[in-house]
C-alpha cells in the first residue's frame, strides 16, 4: 500500500505552509516585467534594466544562511513572520521609490523584499519535507510548489493589465526623442503606475501576516542539543549529491529567470510590444503549471533522477530551436521551456535534501536557497549579450542569429548540465540508496 503524500494530521499546517508558494510566486511573476517597464521608463540598456534581478534575487542569496541560522535557533512561525515583515516593508518602499524616481531606491525595495522570501523559502521548503514520511517527501513539496504557478500567473495578470498596458512611454515609438519636459510627465505617471501594486501587496501581506500570527502552527523539531554549524557544514561538504544538487539549483534558476526575463526582448526582436509579449509569458506559466501537475504525477512512478533528466534533455531541444529557428516558431519553443523547467526546482531540492536530518536540512536548505543567485547573475550576463551590438535587440548577427536569440545559449548550457545531475542522481547516488 502507498502511503499518502500528505497525512490527515498535517492537512491544516500544510495549506497554511503551502499557501506561502503562491506569495513568492507572485513576487517572482510581477517583478520580471518590471526589468522592461525600467528599461523603457528609465531609458535603461539590458544589461542596466538588469539590476533589477540583481536585486531581487542577490538577496536570495545574502539572507539564505542567516535566515536558516535563525530558524534553527528560534521556530518556523517566527522565521515565517519575519519573512512576511521583511516582504511587506520591501513593498511598501516602493512608495517612496515612486516619489524619487530613483532606479536604485526601486531596486532597494525589491533587495529588502527578496530578504523576506528568503526567510519563507528557508522555512517552508524543509517544513514541507518534514510533513510526512521521507518516502514521499520529493512528491510533497512538487505539490506544495504546484501553488507556486497560481501565484506567477496572478503576478503576471496584474503586471500585464495594471502596469504594462498603463505605461505611457511604452505606446510611444520614438519616446526617448520626445521634449524633456514631455518625457518627465511620462516618466512620473508610469512610476506610480509601477508603485501601486507593490504597495498594495504590501498591504495584503501585512494581512497574511496577522493571520499566521494568531495561527498555531506545530513545529517539527530535534531534540537533544544542536550541533555545531561547522560540524554540519563539514557533512554537507562531504555530500556530492547535495553539492552537485546547489550546482543544478544555481543553474536551473538562471535558466528560469532568463527565459521568463527575456521573453520581452525574444518577443521585441520579432517586432512586438511588451503588452502582446505578456500574453505569451502567461501562457508559459500555464504550461508551466501544467507540467508541474504532469510531473508530480508521474514522480509516483518514476524515479526523481530520470525523469529530472528527460525533462531537461527536452529543454535542451527547446532551447536549441529558440536559438535557431527566428520569429514566431522560435517564441513558441520559449514558451515550451516551461514546461519542462516546471519539474526541476523542488525536484532538485528534494533529490539534495533527502538522506539529511533535519538539522542538515535547515543549513542544506539555505545553500539550496543561496543557489537563487544564479537568477541575478546569468540575467545579467544574457544582457550583456544582447547589448553586444547596441541598444537594440536585434543589431548584431552571432553565427548567423540576432543577439537576442543567440543569447539564450545560456539557458542551453545550465539545462545541459541539469540533465547530466539527473543522469548522475539516477545512476549512481539512487543505487547506493536502494
Amino acid at each position: 500500500m502507498k502511503k499518502p503524500i500528505v497525512s490527515k494530521k498535517v492537512v491544516i499546517p500544510f495549506i497554511l505552509i503551502t499557501s506561502l508558494f503562491a506569495l513568492w510566486g507572485f513576487a517572482n511573476a510581477i517583478t520580471d516585467p518590471m526589468v522592461q517597464a525600467f528599461k523603457k521608463v528609465l531609458e535603461l540598456s539590458n544589461s542596466q534594466a538588469a539590476w533589477v534581478q540583481m536585486a531581487f534575487y542577490g538577496g536570495y542569496f545574502c539572507m539564505a544562511l542567516p535566515a536558516a541560522l535563525f530558524v534553527r535557533k528560534y521556530s518556523y512561525k517566527t522565521g515565517i513572520l519575519v519573512g512576511l515583515a521583511l516582504y511587506s516593508l520591501g513593498a511598501l518602499l516602493f512608495y517612496p521609490a515612486a516619489v524619487t524616481e530613483q532606479f536604485w531606491f526601486f531596486c532597494l525595495g525589491l533587495y529588502i523584499l527578496t530578504f523576506g522570501l528568503a526567510f519563507l523559502e528557508t522555512t517552508a521548503n524543509p517544513y514541507i519535507l518534514a510533513m510526512g514520511t521521507p518516502e514521499t517527501a520529493t512528491q510533497r513539496l512538487n505539490l506544495a510548489q504546484a501553488f507556486n504557478p497560481l501565484g506567477l500567473i496572478a503576478g503576471l495578470l496584474v503586471a500585464q493589465h495594471f502596469v504594462l498596458k498603463k505605461l505611457q512611454s511604452d505606446d510611444i515609438e520614438n519616446y526617448s526623442a520626445l521634449l524633456e519636459a514631455k518625457k518627465t510627465l511620462i516618466r512620473t505617471t508610469d512610476l506610480l503606475v509601477i508603485r501601486d501594486p507593490y504597495v498594495i501587496l504590501g498591504l495584503v501581506i501585512m494581512a497574511v501576516f496577522i493571520l499566521i500570527a494568531v495561527c498555531k502552527m506545530p513545529q517539527v523539531r530535534d531534540s537533544g542539543a544542536l550541533p555545531s554549524i561547522k560540524d554540519t557544514f563539514k557533512v554537507l561538504g562531504k555530500n556530492r549529491k547535495y553539492v552537485l544538487g546547489v550546482i543544478a539549483q544555481v543553474f536551473y534558476v538562471g535558466a528560469q529567470i532568463m527565459c521568463w526575463t527575456y521573453i520581452y526582448q525574444y518577443a521585441e526582436g520579432i517586432g512586438m510590444n511588451s503588452g502582446t509579449a505578456a500574453n505569451y509569458q502567461f501562457i508559459a506559466f500555464i504550461v508551466f503549471l501544467i507540467g508541474r501537475a504532469i510531473g508530480t504525477y508521474l514522480l509516483r512512478f518514476m524515479s526523481a533522477g530520470k525523469l529530472l533528466m528527460y525533462f531537461a534533455l527536452l529543454a535542451i531541444v527547446f532551447c536549441l530551436t529558440t536559438i535557431f529557428i527566428e520569429g514566431l516558431y522560435g517564441l513558441y519553443s520559449l514558451v515550451g521551456v516551461s514546461f519542462c523547467m516546471s519539474l526541476m526546482f523542488p525536484t532538485i531540492y528534494g533529490i539534495a535534501l533527502s538522506g539529511l536530518n533535519e538539522e542538515e536540512s535547515k543549513i542544506g536548505a539555505a545553500g539550496l536557497v543561496m543557489a537563487i543567485v544564479g537568477g541575478a547573475l546569468m540575467p545579467k550576463m544574457q544582457g550583456i549579450i544582447i547589448d553586444a551590438g547596441g541598444t537594440a535587440v536585434d543589431d548584431l548577427e552571432i553565427f548567423g542569429v540576432s543577439e537576442v536569440n543567440f543569447s539564450f545559449i545560456l539557458p542551453l548550457l545550465c539545462f545541459i548540465y541539469i540533465s547530466w545531475y539527473g543522469l548522475k542522481v539516477f545512476k549512481v547516488f539512487e543505487g547506493e540508496e536502494n
